[in-house]
């Protein structure tokens, strides 16, 4: 959804804004969109991202665990679950 958007700025901001947008073929609007859209810094974290962010923070704090082979694994489990 599209929404209007008065800004106040200086002539001259205004008419480098025109001389840019004539030479790129870009309307303003789409600049303008397109400098907000481009910079991660600027968005605004859903719920997701915010968990997401401290599970990786969490995970990259914690102790790595010692990995056993499949096949050794597997050998372990058979020789507890039928000895």
């Amino acid at each position: 959804m599209k929404t209007k958007l008065t800004l106040t700025v200086r002539k001259s901001v205004i008419m480098n804004a025109r001389r840019y947008s004539k030479r790129t073929g870009k309307s303003i609007s789409t600049l303008f969109e397109e400098l907000f859209e481009s910079r991660a810094e600027n968005r605004i974290p859903t719920e997701a991202q915010k968990a997401a962010r401290r599970l990786l923070e969490n995970l990259e704090r914690t102790k790595s665990v010692k990995t056993v082979e499949d096949r050794i694994a597997l050998i372990a489990h058979v020789a507890r679950k039928f000895a």
